[in-house]
């Protein structure tokens, strides 16, 4: 069997040596604690951020959809304002093709200017969805003054006089930024207004 005996000093018998370590020691580890804490503080705050920092130059502001939408809609109406009367019906595809290469001129410089902002913007026509447009804003049946519409790889073209006429594309925009993250799908049309034009 071990015995184990502790012998205390009373209070008054310590030295002043003593005293003084165990105060010098009771600092050093209250600094620790504060060293530690003021770490895990400045840990969190470089991981999270700080509101006033996406501010700073080097952020990067988010993209308004409806500029993309308002400078392809001009280069799209233009684009079917060039091939009216240029394409016979059975010629479809061609004046398709030419909407789309015209078209697709413009997205290129949309397409560099955000890239300037630290942007990425992607632009593609989407067939799928034309051809419901054109299902749904072109309808057959007996007196209807046009002929049908077709869908040609998300431009939208109609007959008219056994003509080829360009009435409408649909186009996805998406946008990936440090901001923002955008997919949005979107008809351009062309109104009566900018056959005259």
């Amino acid at each position: 069997m071990v015995s184990v005996t502790a012998v205390f000093a009373p209070d008054g018998d310590r030295g002043g040596d003593d005293r003084r370590s165990d105060r010098a020691q009771i600092v050093l580890v209250a600094a620790a604690v504060v060293a530690v804490a003021f770490l895990s503080m400045t840990l969190a705050y470089a991981q999270l951020g700080y509101d006033a920092d996406r501010d700073g130059a080097g952020a990067v502001d988010v993209a308004a959809v409806s500029d993309v939408d308002r400078s392809l809609s001009v280069s799209f109406r233009a684009a079917a304002r060039d091939v009216d009367g240029e394409y016979r019906w059975a010629d479809r595809r061609q004046a398709g093709e030419a909407v789309r290469d015209a078209v697709e001129g413009d997205i290129e410089r949309v397409q560099r200017v955000h890239a300037d902002e630290s942007r990425s913007l992607s632009v593609t026509f989407d067939d799928s969805t034309a051809a419901a447009w054109a299902r749904e804003h072109c309808p057959g049946g007996a007196g209807r003054e046009f002929g049908r519409c077709r869908s040609i790889d998300g431009v939208v073209v109609q007959e008219r006089a056994r003509e080829t006429t360009v009435v409408a594309a649909a186009v996805r925009i998406r946008i990936v930024s440090p901001a923002e993250r955008t997919t949005v799908t979107t008809v351009l049309r062309v109104t009566p207004s900018d056959r005259t034009a």
